[in-house]
């Protein structure tokens, strides 16, 4: 039986007639799998034999028994055109509920729909409806939405006693449809319930149209039954429809706010509070956000800055949500929202600038409030919250071993051990007055706030820079502010006040379910831990003056940006993330820093010598001096390396001999195509189209699609580019495409097998590819094929599609990650066009170790003798077939590992774009004999440490 809700609704759409109405209706059907290709013939030959419109601007197309076949699953969409649709003999339609049924199963729609068509004006309120919860009310009858709208309230009115303000409360409900004639008779026959704070409560059943709450106070305090009297509640009862709105009053009570309520003089503040309907005085538009990244901190301070051009006051909320809007004056607020790619921003303007303020507000976020946006589908629903994954329990330290942590800044570092553990400050929690805590707090601020903006001054980084401005917004942020100052008003002392905001703050920030948003958490402890290090009087540690290794919890920016590169060697956290502020800035200093160690480094003795590999995601405790001197040794070695290879990076890699190698990019984005081809990119060796689909809170369109190809190809200028088909399930599930959960999710529905079962996606996925390409060199590659069946579905659907499209330069080929696929490569030789070996999976698959293990990933080494097998199997069935190979994973820019893929015969090797210069200087060093040589003596050892022993000493004798 089809039921109707709110996740089927696809609001504000716009349609010029019939026809495009129901292209829209079917692509919504596509998109999200309940019907195939084709449903959209069965849609128009049904409107052909009669209209299916029913009445108050509804419709229901459906297809014809005919095109049944093509239903993958019973289920509906439901599209709004607020502008009306005309459907025929001058019928308009609002809504139009599109049916995909093998049966007669949308009859029951009739039944559920029946209210609607007979009572009232069912088509208006269908037409009016800003969300999809408002338009399913208005489908039963309007029967389950609560009233509680401005109309509703009505404060500081004249009043001498209940029964005035009971009269008052019941001609606005009846005013506002919700009672009718008798409703105050009944009402006046019950007890009124006193809720305490001058607040009562009274309700009735009898006579009501649809339920409403009414409020109204009385401009003073008057006495009921030998208690104050000051505010009414007044509901039209009718089924549950209160509940959201009770449960909210009684947390305001509980929390010992009613007051506010009784006192309150703004509409606005008691609907906010109550989750009640904004004034209507108050204009508002929707815009969807189409930032990939979501509202975070950049997008999010011009906003701010927007906010400081006008006088009125201009708040935002994500749209159809439960939670009350914030000013976007506030960072803190505006970043609490969490709001994503997809979601719709609801913004409201004061009257007084409404008419320029939101034009204004629209144009900003259309164009990306200061980044690069792409279009967002037109049919785009909002993604879903995925919520953190748990933390690893804490490493334990040794001497003298190499130690994983996350790479966030590359480099080599040596030097001793310098913590900075986190400081407890000790203060009293009340204060002398709340003057006196103000101006302590207003003092230590403003001294925070000269302090960022010399950093800001001397920052030579933009991004650097970026985030100090940040700071400075924060510390400004009138929402904190307000806050701290009603801490202080119940005598908290300002360094208690300040300490529970800002903590308060960040833990909403790192609830948000979404890494980049709660790292920014950081952002906030820093400078909450320095405004309240300056109340206190304690002098955040100072730096030794010999080169050290920064060892903290979580270094702030400040922290680094304060650093000296020149005695900083390098930085080692506790916690933290690539993308955190700490690593940014590193980066732009060029300090070696890894980050998320673990918890173990807070036992480190201060002074302890630390070697740091900031390239490859490792540091060591006590390394012996002949560890460390070869560490420097390399460190630079790779320095003179670096340059050297910069310098040629536009040049082939030859080897010494004169064998060609094709160095190519790795990408896992558009945007870094133009990048890869500067630091000397031959084409895009592989390309994870799966950033498209992450990046949308749907499926893409062809439209988004073919743009984002587009941009790669137009950026390679002629170069190839090698495409991985969407590449999600089991580990890398999408929000709006549920796949079950899977014991063992890295054997299970992954990659092509996925795909193959939506054959709708990946059609059209292949169609944006072809499109874009027009003509230029276009390889796509299949992945996680493990059947010759699964490589022939795939082929046979890209080559009929081929057909339609300007794309004489395509090769298809698979990636090669799949044990049986390389065992399979003799016979897949004959058919593809080319092999991409992805060496992580390979590796992982073929000796059965999780490369996320945490105590087994160090033995999942690509270097293996049984994965050199498969790959040498790989390429020799290849090149005996005239095909070429190439390796995407991460083994490519080993450079222990280069000499052994070039001595295998591999052809290309895909790496990651900074990569690239280093990799052609490596080519450049070897010998391709030499390296045919190392390879095969590499095939008849027993373990990875035994090749890679066996590579470091040919290096060193070669070099």
């Amino acid at each position: 039986m089809l039921e109707l809700t709110a996740q089927q609704v696809r609001m504000q759409q716009r349609a010029a007639d019939k026809p495009t109405a129901l292209e829209l209706l079917c692509r919504a059907l596509e998109a999200d799998g309940l019907v195939e290709p084709g449903y959209l013939a069965g849609l128009q030959a049904r409107e052909a034999q009669g209209s299916t419109y029913l009445g108050q601007g509804i419709a229901i197309p459906h297809g014809t028994p005919q095109t049944r076949d093509l239903v993958v699953r019973t289920g509906v969409r439901l599209l709004h055109f607020p502008e009306g649709v005309d459907w025929g003999d001058g019928q308009i339609v609002y809504l139009a509920i599109a049916i995909a049924a093998r049966s007669d199963e949308h009859l029951n729609l009739l039944q559920l729909l029946t209210r609607a068509l007979g009572e009232g004006d069912t088509g208006a309120q269908l037409r009016g409806a800003q969300t999809a919860d408002q338009l399913l009310a208005a489908l039963s009858g309007g029967a389950g939405t609560l009233a509680l709208d401005s109309s509703l309230v009505g404060l500081q009115q004249s009043a001498e006693d209940l029964d005035e303000l009971l009269l008052l409360a019941a001609r606005r409900l009846k005013a506002a449809g919700c009672a009718e004639s008798g409703f105050l008779a009944a009402l006046q026959q019950g007890e009124a319930l006193y809720l305490g704070n001058a607040i009562w409560w009274l309700s009735g059943g009898d006579k009501v149209s649809r339920p409403g709450l009414a409020f109204v106070t009385a401009q003073r305090e008057l006495q009921h039954a030998g208690q104050p009297l000051r505010g009414l509640f007044c509901l039209a009862e009718h089924g549950d429809a209160a509940r959201p709105v009770l449960d909210r009053l009684c947390s305001l009570l509980v929390e010992g706010r009613g007051a506010e309520l009784a006192n309150s003089t703004s509409p606005r503040a008691v609907l906010e509070a109550l989750g009640g309907e904004l004034p209507v005085d108050w204009p508002s538009l929707r815009v969807p956000l189409a930032n990939p990244h979501g509202l975070h901190a950049r997008p999010s301070q011009v906003l701010m800055s927007m906010a400081r051009d006008f006088s009125g006051e201009l708040r935002v909320r994500v749209a159809d949500s439960d939670a009350a809007p914030v000013s976007i004056r506030s960072l803190s607020k505006l970043l609490s929202l969490g709001a994503r790619r997809g979601q719709i921003l609801e913004f409201f303007a004061e009257p007084e600038i409404a008419e320029v303020a939101l034009p204004a507000l629209r144009e900003a976020v259309e164009q990306g409030l200061g980044e690069e946006v792409m279009p967002l589908p037109a049919d785009a629903m909002p993604a879903t919250v995925v919520a953190a994954a748990p933390e690893e329990p804490p490493q334990a330290l040794a001497s003298g071993e190499w130690l994983a942590a996350i790479a966030a800044a590359p480099g080599i570092a040596s030097g001793p051990a310098h913590l900075q553990v986190t400081r407890r400050f000790s203060y009293a929690p009340r204060g002398e007055s709340s003057e006196r805590e103000a101006l302590r707090l207003n003092e230590a601020k403003a001294a925070i706030a000269d302090e960022l903006d010399t950093l800001v001054q001397r920052s030579q980084s933009k991004a650097v820079r970026d985030i100090f401005v940040t700071h400075q917004a924060l510390l400004d942020d009138p929402e904190l502010a307000a806050e701290v100052s009603e801490r202080l008003v119940h005598g908290d002392s300002a360094e208690a006040a300040w300490d529970s905001v800002i903590e308060q703050a960040a833990k909403r920030q790192e609830a948000l379910g979404d890494a980049l948003l709660a790292e920014r958490a950081a952002d906030l402890r820093d400078l909450g831990r320095r405004v309240l290090a300056r109340l206190c009087g304690v002098a955040l540690a100072t730096e030794p003056e010999q080169p050290y290794i920064l060892v903290m919890e979580e270094v702030g920016p400040s922290d680094v940006a304060r650093l000296d590169p020149q005695r900083v060697a390098g930085i080692l956290t506790v916690r933290g993330g690539a993308t955190s502020h700490s690593a940014i800035i590193a980066r732009a200093l060029g300090i070696p820093a890894l980050v998320g160690a673990g918890e173990g480094l807070l036992q480190l003795q201060p002074g302890s010598t630390l070697l740091l590999d900031g390239e490859r995601g490792q540091f060591m405790l006590a390394p012996s001096a002949e560890t460390l001197e070869h560490a420097l040794h390399q460190r630079d070695q790779q320095q003179r390396r670096r340059e050297i290879a910069e310098a040629r990076r536009h040049e082939p890699a030859h080897t010494r001999d004169g064998h060609a190698v094709e160095v190519c990019a790795n990408l896992g984005d558009s945007a870094g195509a133009a990048t890869a081809v500067a630091l000397g990119a031959e084409g895009v060796g592989l390309l994870r189209s799966e950033f498209v689909f992450l990046d949308s809170p749907c499926a893409p369109d062809l439209v988004a699609q073919e743009a984002e190809y587009r941009r790669v190809l137009d950026a390679l200028d002629g170069r190839p580019l090698v495409v991985r088909t969407l590449d999600v399930g089991g580990d890398k599930p999408l929000p709006y495409w549920p796949i079950p959960h899977e014991a063992n999710p890295y054997l299970g529905v992954r990659g092509i097998r996925l795909t193959l079962q939506r054959p709708q996606i990946f059609e059209t996925q292949l169609r944006a590819l072809l499109r874009a390409a027009d003509g230029r060199p276009l390889r796509i590659m299949f992945p996680m094929v493990g059947l010759v069946e699964e490589w022939r579905q795939a082929r046979d659907l890209a080559l009929a599609l081929r057909a339609e499209y300007d794309c004489a330069d395509l090769q298809l080929g698979i990636m090669v990650e799949v044990p049986s696929a390389a065992l399979l490569a003799p016979v897949l030789a004959r058919e593809v066009d080319f092999f991409s070996i992805g060496t992580n999976d390979l590796t992982q698959y073929a000796l059965a170790i999780d490369r996320g293990h945490p105590s087994l990933s160090g033995q999942a080494d690509g270097l293996h003798p049984a994965v050199l097998q498969l790959i040498d199997m790989t390429v020799r069935a290849a090149h005996a077939h005239g095909k070429w190979v190439g390796i995407c994973g991460e083994l490519a820019a080993d450079a222990q590992a280069l000499p052994v893929l070039l001595g295998l015969g591999v052809d290309e090797l895909s790496v990651s774009a900074r990569s690239i210069p280093l990799v052609k200087q490596g080519v450049r060093e070897l010998d391709q004999a030499r390296a045919r040589e190392l390879a095969q003596a590499a095939l008849g050892l027993a373990s990875a440490g035994e090749v890679r022993a066996l590579v470091s000493k040919a290096l060193g004798e070669d070099r």
